[in-house]
């Protein structure tokens, strides 16, 4: 890695170093080749000191998942490495929401505690730069504000190796305001909630009495009961038929021919559940897992069969190692066959746990 990247990706455009480039082609995982490579800006933050908002959980906007045992991983030629091989695993029965959470909710639970999210915050040098290679210098202080990554499409065709092309930092971008300083979620109650990172995330879930799914619970509920898929509908492609989920038609990242109705994101409930009644379990937002990210975890599974899986006990990125990253799951608007399957049931992202972005949200489960 080129001395002084990792600061110049955070403040500027992502990608642009030519070994991360060809890092990115080797491994075919260019759908998060930029925010993968973000370094840790904030320690973790504190969230034992957010209460629950009641004695129990509400099941109400929940569906119950009931216990399974299933193959867990892909069997199809379409996975990445870290799909394979498939494994057996149990899962208890569990509530999840059956739908991403919104804005609407998640302004309830801002109001309600005051939180501020890790994009609104300005950047700690000192937590940044011991990601940094020794020597680093230091960014101007102008450059240290409080930004997310917000989607920008170029006007043309542009390699798909360099997502710098279709990501830029913008000043002032949160979940208030999805597209930087000027735009905001007015009337957009109902549309996912992004620019959240996995603190964030898992602090809203300890407020409301649920926790973040395991990545083999986000599965399961994902296949809808059925072992035999690939997306969460069944197995017919997502460009035939109906519209069946959120993604990105046309040319990615330049035209988008919104054959599904939607540019960018959709509110909740736009397309049909699958059959455990969840709604967008396929594109419109990533979605947080609980899980570490291990390139190598499905490998060591291979001859288990275990219970209630709650994933490695840290993370393993050999792209990134310094890295540490949490699991993704689900694709989001921008997935396109060209360039991103991740609305395969059994398709795998990860992103360091400090990470907001224009198209990364979550949904919450509960054990009883």
């Amino acid at each position: 890695m080129k001395k002084g990247f990792l600061y110049l990706l955070l403040l500027a455009v992502a990608c642009t170093d030519p070994d991360k480039v060809a890092t990115v082609a080797e491994h075919k995982d260019t759908a998060m080749s930029c925010e993968a490579n973000l370094p840790a800006r904030f320690p973790t933050v504190g969230v034992d000191s957010l209460a629950p908002q009641g004695d129990s959980v509400s099941h109400e906007g929940m569906v119950w998942i009931p216990a399974t045992t299933y193959g867990m991983g892909a069997t199809d030629p379409e996975g990445r490495a870290d799909e394979y091989p498939q494994h057996t695993v149990t899962i208890s029965g569990f509530w999840m929401d059956a739908t991403e959470v919104t804005n609407a909710q998640f302004a309830r639970f801002v109001a309600a505690t005051g939180y501020v999210t890790t994009a609104e915050k300005k950047p700690d040098w000192e937590e940044m730069k011991k990601q940094l290679p020794p020597g680093t210098p230091k960014p101007k202080e102008e450059l240290l504000v409080a930004a997310s990554l917000v989607f920008t499409p170029p006007t043309q065709p542009v390699p798909l190796e360099d997502a710098s092309q279709w990501w830029a930092w913008k000043k002032g971008a949160s979940w208030r305001h999805p597209q930087g300083e000027g735009s905001d979620i007015k009337g957009k109650d109902n549309y996912p909630v992004v620019h959240i990172s996995w603190y964030d995330a898992n602090a809203y879930a300890r407020w409301a009495g649920k926790r973040l799914p395991t990545e083999a619970e986000w599965e399961l509920a994902a296949r809808g009961g059925q072992q035999q898929v690939l997306y969460p509908w069944g197995t017919e492609d997502v460009e035939k038929g109906k519209p069946k989920a959120n993604t990105w038609q046309g040319s990615f990242p330049d035209k988008n021919t919104n054959w599904d109705h939607f540019n960018l994101l959709a509110p909740v409930r736009s397309f049909a559940a699958n059959k455990f009644g969840l709604f967008d379990m396929a594109g419109n937002v990533w979605e947080w897992c609980s899980d570490w990210y291990d390139a190598n975890w499905y490998n060591t599974q291979k001859n288990i069969q275990s219970t209630n899986p709650q994933g490695p006990s840290q993370s393993n990125d050999p792209m990134e190692p310094a890295t540490p990253k949490r699991v993704v799951r689900g694709g989001s608007f921008l997935c396109n066959a060209s360039y991103c399957k991740g609305y395969r049931v059994t398709s795998r992202m990860k992103t360091s746990p400090d990470t907001g972005l224009e198209h990364t949200g979550f949904r919450c489960v509960a054990s009883r």
